[in-house]
């Protein structure tokens, strides 16, 4: 019915459409096709749709149980299939661009390519502002000043190198306040009596390491990565963790997570 259409086709007319495509070039071009039609639905969207396009990367690994694909292979985590790449609008959802790639292939491989073609289709379309989000396997230094240049904000997570934590660990107190996080939602009707947590009474019974967040706070310094020739804002929060035994305390252990932007 979503399709105007009397019947679809049977697996074996899909498979049939999907072995027509023999080369990356023939792929493109129906990415191309699809992304006219998008500037089309986008073009019919209110003015405030278009005040920004959050592009979020990621990599996907999708197994299989086939032994005849081609372009399978084995992941790290022993996965038997592919790492697909994807793009997408953080805004409404949906996919702007899908790479399908060898299940051993790193997850920012051909990521910055794919960006540039995002960026360009969304200031075809009209958004005042893009933004790009990654883990991070996405940090990708090497891009960022042509990023910067052509207005383009950007937030990496960016990998807790020993130089780094040398760093964070060297800033005066006055440098770290408290990180305070907003409540994932907002209760809009009686608060009610938290259950028993069954799985904290099991892991203490058999005494598992726990580890417990006691507090977070956030510092920020100006870092120039190597490959990039001016310097960005670095953000570190640094978590307070409880390490636990059973009901016993062992020690604390502190941990940075590092993130990069223009912001």
């Amino acid at each position: 019915d979503a399709l105007g259409t009397a019947r679809i086709p049977d697996p074996t007319t899909e498979g049939d459409f999907c072995r027509r495509f023999v080369s990356p070039l023939q792929i493109e071009c129906l990415h191309d096709a699809i992304d006219e039609a998008r500037l089309n639905v986008w073009d019919k969207q209110p003015d405030v749709f278009f005040q920004q396009a959050t592009i979020d990367m990621d990599g996907h690994l999708v197994g299989t149980h086939g032994e005849c694909k081609g372009g399978m292979d084995i992941a790290y985590d022993g996965t038997w299939g592919y790492h697909v790449l994807l793009l997408s609008l953080a805004e409404t959802g949906e996919v702007l661009r899908l790479v399908n790639r060898s299940g051993n292939r790193p997850s920012h491989e051909g990521a910055a390519a794919e960006c540039d073609r995002v960026i360009d289709l969304c200031r075809r379309s009209g958004f005042r502002r893009i933004v790009l989000r990654g883990d991070t396997d996405f940090s990708q230094t090497g891009n960022l000043d042509r990023w910067d240049g052509d207005g383009v904000v950007f937030h990496f997570g960016y990998d807790a190198a020993p130089n780094l934590i040398e760093i964070a660990k060297n800033l005066p107190k006055s440098a770290w306040e408290r990180l305070k996080r907003p409540p994932s939602y907002e209760v809009r009707t009686q608060p009610r009596r938290r259950p028993d947590n069954v799985k904290d009474g099991v892991v203490r019974r058999r005494e598992f390491d726990i580890l417990k967040l006691k507090s977070e706070d956030v510092a920020e310094f100006e870092y120039r990565p190597t490959k990039c020739h001016q310097s960005y804002r670095m953000v570190v929060v640094r978590k307070n963790i409880s390490v636990e035994k059973g009901d016993c305390r062992l020690f604390d252990e502190v941990r940075y997570f590092f993130y990069i932007t223009n912001d």
